[in-house]
């Protein structure tokens, strides 16, 4: 049996105006009304879809986006209604870095990049209103 693969997710929108500028303007959807209640975006290999009526409920669907800088896009988040809910961290040698962001509705993110944060930069979001996870 050849593996199956995830081509599509709904991310719960209550707020669909934040929603939308938020993937937009944050990792550069390409989003589309497909109706006044569901705009549908393509974000690499993968389709989507921003649902106002579907409710956000924790933990929800744990998802992770590349980035090139999780720094830069750490800020970013910020910039468009999202919340830093943990500093840069490394997943061990060779494997990478993480963080994890809420986008404006409250859905919980993670962010990925092969690059390590540069030296200082993670005493950037020390100070920052570092949320917890429900």
């Amino acid at each position: 049996m050849e593996p199956c693969r995830i081509e599509w997710i709904t991310i719960p929108a209550p707020d669909l105006e934040a929603a939308k500028a938020f993937y937009g303007n944050v990792f550069g959807f390409d989003l589309k009304e497909f109706n006044e209640r569901f705009w549908v975006f393509k974000a690499g290999n993968l389709g989507g879809g921003l649902d106002r009526d579907l409710p956000v409920a924790p933990p929800g669907i744990g998802f992770s986006i590349t980035v090139s800088d999780i720094p830069d896009t750490l800020r970013t988040v910020i910039e468009h209604g999202g919340q830093v809910l943990s500093e840069p961290y490394s997943l061990g040698p060779g494997a990478g870095f993480c963080a994890r962001v809420a986008d404006p509705n409250g859905n919980v993110l993670e962010l990925y990049s092969e690059s390590p944060p540069e030296s200082g930069e993670r005493q950037e979001f020390t100070g920052l209103d570092v949320g917890t996870e429900a």
